[in-house]
């Protein structure tokens, strides 16, 4: 494993900062052009490739939120070329996470509001308003509103993640029946992330530019700060080495946060104590995913220093530690995994520049990768029918 010291990487850091493929401060511009129009109020709106079908979608489909555009898109992963995609539907601007209802509704965090899509019909049939001030609306990895979403597992709310440009960020609280905004939680900065316990009793907030989790109470809404920084804060804002995307641990409700392909930072929720275990993949980390065994699976985006770290991959972990890296060519940023758990589907969209628009589709058991070209920065995916990850926690 590769022991730099702090110094000796901010050094790095700072040194290829303008060219590499990672994680900075909040305060850039990256993307941040004129707004994509999203559709009116809450009407459905389909895009002209949508066919305008209403036949059900199959199990298996994946649904994508296309983070350059302002749709979501189904892709048949069995497919090749443009068979591949099934159409798209228009959410909303700059589209981040998802999360996937037993009743077939997709809940998308968008720049302008969450938006319920019925993946069955293939259309939208809401889209809420956040209550937090985030700005004007705009695109790019710094982008105010929703971020992380997750899904309480009776499926009576959903929990969302809203960056506010330059200041901390909330965790809002939407019914799924009403469809409106009932809650707002102060967060910390940039919330990339959302999970919640397998109890439904506790809401996490994996926040980007504060350093930590924010632990947020479902039966009082009160908020707690859990500090992960294994490699402390120095930097602050401009620092790489913060946190992403979290995965909580089947087995005991452990928060699993992958860093550099160095670290993981396993943390207990209710004393907020904080382990360090090794890792091996060398090469900056996004998104994370657990498997139903426990079997953990992290998306390497790609070195922070080219010189001493390692390329972009797919790290497999099993329980015990035992560890695979399968590598992957270009920058990805989260993973999704079938329902029968051998197939797992890392989006290339990617928060900064590098991205590509498809999907690598890994087989677990041989490292098999195959690239299909899909959707337009794809960011999260969703395994309708079944499946975790990205969409589907």
């Amino acid at each position: 494993m590769n022991r730099r010291s702090l110094a000796g990487r901010l050094a790095a850091l700072a040194a290829v900062t303008a060219t590499l493929a990672g994680c900075a401060s909040d305060g850039g511009d990256d993307g941040a052009a004129s707004p994509v129009s999203a559709p009116p109020g809450t009407t459905a709106q389909r895009t002209p490739d949508s066919g305008g079908t209403s036949a059900r979608t199959p199990r298996g489909t994946l649904l994508v939120t296309d983070f350059g555009s302002d749709t979501v898109t189904f892709v048949d992963p069995a497919g090749r070329g443009e068979a591949a995609d099934l159409g798209s539907v228009r959410v909303g601007t700059a589209p981040y996470g998802i999360a996937l209802g037993e009743d077939g509704t997709a809940w998308v965090a968008t720049a302008e509001g969450v938006a319920a899509v019925d993946t069955r019909t293939r259309e939208r049939t809401a889209l809420i308003p956040y209550r937090t001030d985030t700005g004007p609306v705009t695109t790019g990895e710094y982008r105010g509103g929703g971020m992380g979403i997750a899904l309480s597992p009776d499926g009576s709310r959903v929990y969302v993640g809203v960056n506010v440009p330059g200041g901390k960020g909330t965790l809002e609280v939407v019914d799924t029946v009403r469809r409106e905004v009932t809650r707002v939680v102060p967060a910390g900065r940039r919330p990339f992330d959302v999970d919640v316990s397998r109890d439904g009793r506790q809401v996490y907030a994996t926040n980007h530019d504060s350093f930590d989790v924010s632990v947020v109470d479902t039966g009082d809404w009160t908020a707690r700060r859990i500090e992960v920084a294994p490699y402390g804060t120095e930097g602050g804002l401009g620092s790489w080495l913060k946190p992403h995307y979290t995965a909580v641990r089947p087995s005991d409700g452990a928060l699993l946060l992958p860093f550099e392909g160095e670290r993981l930072a396993v943390v207990d929720p209710g004393t907020g104590r904080v382990r360090i275990e090794e890792m091996t993949a060398n090469t900056h980390q996004h998104g994370v995913t657990a498997g139903s065994d426990g079997t953990l699976y992290v998306v390497g985006t790609g070195p922070i220093d080219p010189s001493e770290d390692d390329g972009p991959s797919l790290t497999v972990r099993s329980p015990d530690g035992d560890e695979r890296v399968v590598p992957l060519d270009g920058p990805h940023e989260t993973v999704a995994l079938s329902a029968d758990g051998r197939t797992a589907y890392v989006s290339g969209g990617f928060t900064r520049d590098g991205y590509w628009n498809g999907l690598s589709v890994v087989d677990v058991a041989t490292g098999r990768v195959t690239r299909l070209p899909v959707g337009e920065r794809p960011l999260a995916v969703a395994v309708l029918g079944g499946g975790r990850g990205t969409g589907a926690d």
